[in-house]
């Protein structure tokens, strides 16, 4: 996932969103509560309440997609005290989010092994 997301803007939205919302649903969040364009080929990412899922919307020139990551046993961390809706990541920094750290600082974010059944 970390090296099919590249976009020349990056936008992370700071509130939790429910996740039962889709690709209407997280672009009408965008339109509703910031005055990003939709159709520029920006990359929009959203996390719920518990922090563990990440959805990442675009748009490129076709239509829209939406890819989900699911954490096992971690949470990610969320820039939530900036004063803007949105936060502005660098492709850097959404590399080291999808790979396990925080963008804030220089932590990692703990991910036990799991093995699937």
């Amino acid at each position: 996932m970390k090296r099919m997301l590249s976009a020349p803007e990056i936008y992370l939205y700071r509130e939790s969103v429910d996740f039962r919302k889709s690709i209407n649903g997280l672009a009408t969040i965008i339109e509703s509560d910031t005055d990003l364009p939709l159709g520029s080929g920006a990359l929009f990412l959203f996390t719920n309440k518990q922090r563990d899922k990440i959805k990442v919307l675009s748009w490129d020139k076709t239509g829209f997609a939406l890819w989900y990551k699911r954490l096992e046993k971690a949470k990610y961390k969320w820039p939530t005290k900036e004063k803007n809706e949105v936060f502005t990541l660098t492709q850097f920094e959404l590399d080291r989010l999808l790979s396990g750290f925080t963008i804030i600082g220089q932590e990692l974010v703990r991910i036990n092994d799991f093995a699937m059944t």
